[in-house]
Parts: structure tokens; sequence; C-alpha cells
């Protein structure tokens, strides 16, 4: 059984059309990366994935079950999401807030565990803010609190990741260990990542599948192997894309 399903969904947003009747089942283990320029519906997509927006038309089902019929306690222990830009900021310490990702699991009446606090540590140690545990939230750098909302979504522990742009203000030690090391966690876990980026190269060192947004509700997905193409990209960029191989790999760049 898919972990995600998604049956003849159409987007739209304002008048643009994200989507129209896909048809995609994502299962356990897989990494996707949404590409596309901007302004074709990225975060939208993303958004009607984590049931945060009514699609045009379709379905979506989680783990069998259609999304809209899960409570939103239910919905969050198997999907978290990552929003692009967060600056909402309390005065409140880094770790009390990577716990608030423990509020799915949470009785009402109970605070958290020692179990949930030593999550929450873990998390930090993951993006490398355990030093930080204590620092107030609005001392942060750009990059540090972007780190921080990556580990409360670690400590939520959903099956599902929806990452946009998790790159965001982050520099390029961390966006190469931090991001491969959340994703390596997460394959360990059986679970799924669904990225949007706009760096084409990090998305592929990443991913394994490819959900390309061309515009005008044309999209294409599979495998890394048979989409990451010049020919393919220049359409989903509109402008040439050229590709290099290096020591680590093929490269795209803008010819």
């Amino acid at each position: 059984m898919n972990l995600l399903l998604l049956e003849n969904l159409s987007v739209e947003i304002s008048n643009t059309c994200v989507c129209q009747d896909l048809s995609l089942g994502i299962n356990r283990g897989e990494v996707w990366s949404v590409l596309g320029r901007n302004g074709v519906g990225k975060s939208t997509l993303l958004k009607t994935l984590a049931g945060l927006r009514a699609p045009a038309s379709g379905q979506i089902f989680l783990g069998g079950q259609e999304i809209r019929s899960l409570s939103r306690r239910s919905r969050a222990q198997q999907l978290g999401m990552l929003f692009q830009e967060n600056e909402t900021l309390f005065p409140a310490s880094v770790l009390d807030t990577v716990l608030t990702g423990r509020h799915p699991w949470l009785n009402p009446l109970q605070g958290e565990s020692s179990d949930d606090i030593q999550k929450a540590q873990h998390a930090l140690e993951l993006v490398d803010l355990d030093q930080m545990s204590d620092r107030s939230m609005t001392t942060l750098s750009g990059g540090e609190r972007r780190r921080a909302d990556l580990a409360a979504l670690v400590t939520q522990e959903p099956l599902i990741l929806l990452l946009d742009e998790p790159s965001n203000h982050l520099d390029m030690h961390y966006q190469v260990v931090m991001l491969g090391n959340l994703i390596a966690d997460w394959r360990s876990r059986n679970g799924v990542v669904i990225l949007v980026m706009h760096d084409i190269n990090l998305a592929l060192r990443f991913s394994d599948h490819l959900l390309l947004l061309f515009g005008e509700g044309q999209v294409e997905s599979g495998p890394v192997k048979t989409l990451a193409t010049e020919s393919i990209l220049s359409q989903v960029y509109n402008h040439d894309m050229r590709i290099g191989n290096t020591a680590d790999g093929i490269w795209f760049y803008p010819g």
C-alpha cells in the first residue's frame, strides 16, 4: 500500500492551474523533489498534500485513509510540514520550541515526559544546536532558527516530511550535511520525504524521484534517472539547461 496516494488530483490557486488529474503513489523509503519555475505552484501543492488547503478536485489518501477524514491530531502524527518561511518568534528557549513537535502525541492533561525531552535533545544534536538548547529563539540567526524548525519537525516524528525550501538561510555545510543526515534518518525509519527545492543540484543529490511542474497543469513524475535530462529540465525552467559530469556525479547549469 502506498503511504501517500493521489487520485485524479487537481490543484488551482487564483488563475494558476498547478496540476490537473494527477494520480501518483508514493512509497515508504522514497525521497521526492518538486521542481518548477517561480510561481508555478510548488508551495501550494505541498500545502494541499498536507491537507492545509482543499484541492479543486480529486483525493489524497494518507496511510490508506482520505486525508480530510482524519483528525488534525491523527494527521500530525503521520505528516509534518516545514514552511518556506516561519517568522513567528516567541521568547521561548530553543528546547521548549523544539518540544512543541511532541504536541500531537501528548495527553492534553500531561506535560512532556523524560522520553519526549530525550527525543527533542536528539533532534537538536541532529541539527547541531544541542549547545544552544537554553538560548532564547529571539537570539538566533536566520540559519539557526531554520535548524530549530527542522529539529521540531524531527521531534514530531511523522512518517512523511514535507519540506518547503529546507535549505533557506542555511550555509553550504548545513545544506549538505544536515539535510543529508535528516534524509538518511527518515530513510532508516522507512518514511517519506518530499522536498520543494530551487537548487536543482541539491535536489538531485538527495532525491530518487522527481515531480516536475511545467505550468498550466502539466506534470511529470518518475525516477531521477529518467527525468533529470537536459531536454526535460530545459522545458521545466523555460531555459536551456546543460549537464556536466563531475567526480561527485552529474551537475546541471544554465546555458
